[in-house]
């Protein structure tokens, strides 16, 4: 779109790209505080808009002659006050907006009035006879969010607005609040617009990235230099985008840097903030990788340059994702340091196969334990006895190289050979696939799905319903998902 101007002598047109493209409507917010809104109506819809005029500090007068249950309670309230049985006995130009919920040829009526009045009415459910609308509220105030599809698809609005809900977290409204008390003193010690603007976009992305409210006190001089950098050990999920949590979302939506392992998936780091720098840090077994400590220091390199770091691991950080050892590296360094839990592979195991890791009649209890060591071969430390318990279910992680002798000592300990198994490749992604036996077949099922995708063994009662002996299986679920 272009807009033309022309001048008055017949000189050629100039045409200048449009800033905006066409609005259906102007999104503006009004100030209400202190101000008086007339609502015509008493029914439940009319009660609705009652307590939104009065949420937004109006003075709220009610006309009508039966008040619904709603409007009765906001009335006994004290948030709305009943002045009248018809709005026609109401000045409409002493009023700051009015709203009515009217039969047509009384609503056409209200609408003609307030037009003459100069006052913006808003006739419910009728929008030709609307001045403005109401639309959809995201409320985190003073942040405050609307939505308008022009009243073409009311319920394509909701839909958009739980969508935002779930995006914003609730304490945004405290981190707003702080912004509005230091906005004074943050332009007194930083009088260049450049340095403002840095410790604005800091704000904003710690108010995002924040598990709560501002702590007290926080943020109280606003002075240059004092925004350090920090880390944040996300958790990825095992493979499926959509497995990554709100928080894991948010910090990889503001982060500077971001280290991930070679397990995360492409489609996954698509959610990261454009901007940010991305470096693969992968760790898998019998290939190339970086050492635990040239990770630790990238980490605490780029912290200390004032960078919001993401540590982005597959599953859970604090599953088998030496997530201890870095928060010690960066707690001895002084850097601060949060954890974003993510979905571990053996929950993404059992939804896949719509079974449960625990049932009352097949096991008590979960056990998680590493199929393989610093060396590569199975931990020494494993007490096979307690891992062969049938009332618990196992689950291997990194177990591929090592299965035929995990399924050798757990026999030796007395698991029996029929106890089901199951072994899932690339758990939760579209190339998913699936073997399942008897645990004296593990060996040949592990050697059917090969060493080349990560893979999770399951082991115990609980998946006896999908452990009937079967070829390797794709998982279309996840195919077309």
């Amino acid at each position: 779109m272009v807009h033309a101007t022309a001048a008055n002598d017949g000189a050629a047109t100039t045409l200048h790209p449009a800033r905006v493209e066409p609005l259906a409507v102007l999104p503006v917010f009004l100030r209400l505080n202190g101000k008086s809104a007339l609502v015509a109506g008493g029914s439940d819809a009319a009660a609705w808009k009652a307590e939104l005029l009065h949420a937004a500090g109006a003075r709220v007068e009610v006309h009508a002659a039966i008040l619904s249950e709603a409007m009765a309670a906001l009335v006994a309230e004290g948030r709305a006050v009943r002045a009248g049985a018809s709005w026609r006995d109401a000045t409409l130009g002493a009023f700051a907006v009015a709203v009515a919920d009217l039969d047509p040829p009384e609503a056409e009526a209200f609408a003609a009035a307030a037009r003459r009045a100069g006052v913006a009415a808003n006739v419910i459910d009728q929008p030709a006879l609307c001045a403005f609308q109401f639309g959809s509220i995201v409320n985190r105030s003073p942040v405050v969010v609307g939505i308008s599809t022009d009243g073409a698809a009311p319920v394509l609005g909701q839909a958009i607005r739980r969508r935002i809900e779930t995006l914003l977290p609730r304490h945004l409204a405290a981190w707003g609040a702080l912004a509005g008390r230091i906005r004074q003193r943050v332009a007194a010690l930083r009088p260049s617009a450049a340095e403002r603007r840095r410790f604005w976009e800091t704000f904003a992305e710690r108010a995002f990235t924040a598990t709560g409210g501002p702590e007290e006190g926080a943020w109280p001089d606003a002075r240059p230099g004092t925004e350090g950098g920090s880390v944040t050990l996300v958790g990825a999920g095992p493979g499926d985008p959509e497995y990554l949590t709100l928080k894991g979302m948010r910090a990889l939506q503001s982060a500077d840097v971001i280290l991930f392992d070679d397990l995360v998936s492409p489609e996954l780091l698509e959610l990261a903030r454009r901007e940010a720098k991305r470096m693969l840090v992968g760790k898998r077994g019998g290939r190339e990788s970086c050492r635990q400590e040239e990770i630790n220091a990238l980490m605490l390199r780029f912290a200390r340059q004032g960078k919001r770091v993401v540590r982005l691991k597959a599953g859970d950080p604090s599953v088998f994702g030496r997530a201890g050892e870095e928060i010690a590296a960066l707690e001895a360094a002084g850097i601060p340091v949060r954890v974003v839990p993510g979905i571990t592979t053996a929950s993404a195991l059992a939804a896949g196969l719509n079974t449960s890791l625990t049932h009352r009649d097949a096991a008590q209890a979960v056990r998680f334990v590493t199929g393989h060591s610093r060396q590569g071969v199975l931990p020494d430390t494993i007490d096979w006895r307690s891992v062969a318990d049938p009332a618990t279910t196992t689950v291997f992680y990194m177990g591929g190289r090592t299965a035929p002798e995990i399924a050798t000592r757990l026999l030796g300990a007395g698991m029996a050979p029929t106890t089901p198994v199951v072994i899932a490749a690339n758990v939760s992604r579209a190339n998913e696939r699936r073997w399942s036996g008897p645990l004296a077949e593990l060996a040949d099922g592990m050697a059917a799905i090969g060493h080349d995708d990560p893979v999770l063994i399951g082991i115990g009662r609980v998946f006896a319903p999908r452990a009937v002996a079967a070829p390797v299986v794709p998982c279309p679920a996840y195919a077309a998902g």
